[in-house]
């Protein structure tokens, strides 16, 4: 897998869709992995603020995702949109 960049909640919930449907996982069966209900895994894919850390680390971790710190590129956040 390429390396996806994020800089809003939204884009960061379309990486975590993507990868989940790449791994033939139905949100559903993510849940299962990390003991979260599917409402739950639909909310993180919809970018809502409200989710906690601890919540997003896990259903990463679960898609074997990490969150590497990186100073922040020129683009805009139009330009990766683009990406998406």
């Amino acid at each position: 897998m390429t390396e996806q960049i994020a800089r809003t909640e939204k884009q960061l919930g379309a990486i975590v869709r993507r990868v989940r449907k790449q791994a033939s996982l139905s949100q559903g069966g993510l849940g299962d992995r990390i003991h979260l209900r599917q409402g739950t895994v639909s909310r993180i894919e919809a970018g809502e603020p409200a989710v906690q850390l601890r919540t997003l680390m896990a259903a990463l971790s679960a898609l074997d995702l990490e969150i590497v710190i990186r100073p922040r590129t020129k683009g805009s956040a139009a330009d990766i949109e683009d990406l998406f």
